[in-house]
């Protein structure tokens, strides 16, 4: 299982309700027109999203969203990405677009546990510092979770700024502690909020 995740700020002078409105409409449109090899999205408000600043003149204090749109396989990533912008979606890909300001991406796989991204309370972004060994904290993020409600993904592409793992849980399991993290490893736990879910 893969996940595209687009992270998003508002452009200047956008309303957070016209915002999300359309935020939902393009998420309602891939729902109803399903792309081959998508298995769903959501879409979900962030209490804060550190590695995407705002764009000049947007609001510094309006919150960042994250979109997750759940696909089978490599071959369906293409898929959307024409899906997207083609008959069917297109209306509701420009509303968004046309008032998004600052945007980057990413590609995840599911490493363990749940792939549903909305049914976890708390997301838990593991970071690299530059400059320290690579020491991968893979087999300890797990600890603790519960797979049958929590999923553990990797970044597998980085299309912009992006942490390597998230931990997705109903809170921040033993695994994720800054005690047991090797050093130059950070983790940030991120409050959101479900806009939309399908």
């Amino acid at each position: 299982m893969l996940a595209y995740l687009s992270w998003h700020r508002p452009a200047a002078a956008v309303r957070q309700a016209a915002y999300e409105q359309a935020l939902e409409h393009f998420h309602r449109s891939l729902a109803h027109r399903p792309p081959s090899g998508f298995r769903g999205s959501v879409a979900l408000r962030l209490g804060e999203l550190p590695w995407l600043a705002p764009a000049p003149g947007a609001d510094k204090d309006a919150p960042g969203y994250e979109d997750w749109y759940l696909l089978d396989d490599w071959a369906a990533v293409g898929v959307l990405e024409e899906a997207a912008v083609a008959r069917g979606h297109e209306t509701a890909h420009h509303a968004i677009a046309a008032r998004a300001g600052a945007a980057t991406g990413s590609v995840y796989r599911l490493l363990e546990g749940c792939s549903r991204p909305s049914a976890a309370g708390v997301a838990v972004w593991v970071a690299h510092e530059p400059g320290y060994g690579r020491d991968s904290p893979a087999a300890l993020l797990g600890d603790g979770m519960d797979p049958a409600s929590d999923g553990l993904w990797r970044r597998c592409l980085a299309l912009g700024p992006a942490p390597e793992y998230c931990l997705l849980a109903a809170e921040a399991p033993a695994g994720v502690a800054a005690s047991r993290l090797p050093r130059g490893w950070i983790a940030r736990s991120v409050t959101r909020t479900v806009v939309w879910d399908g």
